[in-house]
């Protein structure tokens, strides 16, 4: 039997181990700012949500309740300005790295296709083509690729790692190449209710496709903004012909959000104040992580959304993760997200207020 992880490169946090041992070495215990998983409470109400549909015996459709699609819908036309989704726009997923990892499996792609990506990226968007045996390429602007055998073109505004918004003008040059070239392009949204010094903006806005999903599709999660990481709660919206398609697939494939996520997913849709108390909560975090990092020798670079910080000393990632490790404070190296990052580290700010004002203390 082929091993399939033979595709596949080395899962890159494997390496950060030994510096994650000496972190935990210190005197007051580590600092984790690596990963970016959420720390806060799950908002009540939506643990609410999950218990009183806890009673769910039967299975789940892959499409959803119409409830969840009617959430779904309403908050792309509300939030996102996306003032024609309908329900046939919608398709809740199981987490969005599983969307990521597999959509060119299901989309057909294999060998002799492309699929592009950033420079600087989420390694899954790596990990979906190798898996299918397509070629990866990446862009640091996706209309200069030579446009032959990409079938698939990633987005990803606001950016992992680097928190590096796609304005909106950017963002139509983009659609119209990727449509006159008949090229998928799907934009990885999940930071998007993140935006600190730069106002994130969807490709699904009208202003941006015209009031047509025609070959775009974005992807959304509920990870961040509503602390649902352990709820693998997320959804892909846009081109009903492309989301039809992988419907029939995942029905197939028994991909299914379970009855009770999807109706956490209603319930965290149909509320902005939780989430705006997440957000007063990140802010003053990142707020005190960037100044402690400016005044230890780092250079912040873009970072106006997500939930990290890009930044660097001018040296090797690896020696700064070393030097962090030795306060106790562990981060992401560059080099995770591809070769451009080799002397850049990702800092999140997803660690506790108490944890958060311990990294700023060993850093001054």
């Amino acid at each position: 039997m082929a091993a399939v992880s033979d595709r596949l490169p080395a899962f890159p946090w494997d390496k950060l181990e030994p510096y994650k041992k000496t972190a935990a070495a210190h005197p007051d215990g580590i600092v984790d700012l690596s990963v970016g998983t959420p720390v806060d409470p799950v908002p009540q109400l939506i643990r609410q949500a999950l218990v009183e549909a806890a009673d769910s015996p039967g299975y789940p459709t892959v499409w959803g309740t119409e409830a969840l699609r009617d959430a779904l819908t309403g908050w792309l036309r509300g939030r996102l300005g996306a003032s024609a989704a309908g329900h046939r726009n919608v398709l809740p997923v199981v987490g969005s790295k599983e969307l990521v990892a597999w959509l060119p499996t299901q989309l057909g792609l294999g060998a002799g296709d492309k699929v592009a990506y950033p420079r600087l990226a989420y390694p899954t968007y790596e990990v979906g083509a190798r898996l299918c045996g397509a070629e990866a390429v990446v862009y640091d602007d996706p209309t200069e690729l030579d446009p032959a055998g990409v079938k698939l073109l990633w987005l990803n505004s606001p950016s992992n790692p680097t928190g590096k918004v796609l304005g909106k003008d950017e963002l139509v040059r983009i659609v119209a190449w990727a449509r006159e070239h008949g090229i998928l392009l799907f934009s990885d949204e999940c930071y998007l209710e993140l935006g600190w010094e730069a106002e994130p903006v969807s490709v699904l806005h009208d202003d941006v496709c015209g009031g047509s999903y025609e070959g775009i599709v974005a992807v959304h999660s509920l990870s961040k903004r509503s602390n649902l990481a352990g709820y693998r709660a997320a959804f892909i919206a846009g081109d009903a012909d492309v989301l039809g398609e992988l419907l029939e697939i995942r029905k197939h494939g028994g991909m299914m959000t379970p009855a009770p996520v999807q109706a956490a997913t209603v319930a965290a849709l149909g509320d902005d104040r939780h989430v705006a108390e997440q957000r007063e909560r990140y802010a003053a975090r990142r707020s005190a992580l960037r100044a402690a990092l400016e005044a230890h020798g780092f250079r912040v670079e873009h970072s106006e959304a997500s939930l990290y910080l890009w930044v660097t000393r001018d040296e090797p990632c690896w020696d700064t993760v070393a030097h962090l490790a030795d306060l106790g404070i562990l981060v992401a190296p560059g080099d995770f997200y591809g070769e451009a990052g080799a002397r850049h580290v990702r800092v999140a700010f997803t660690a506790t207020d108490e944890r958060v004002e311990a990294a700023v203390k060993r850093l001054g």
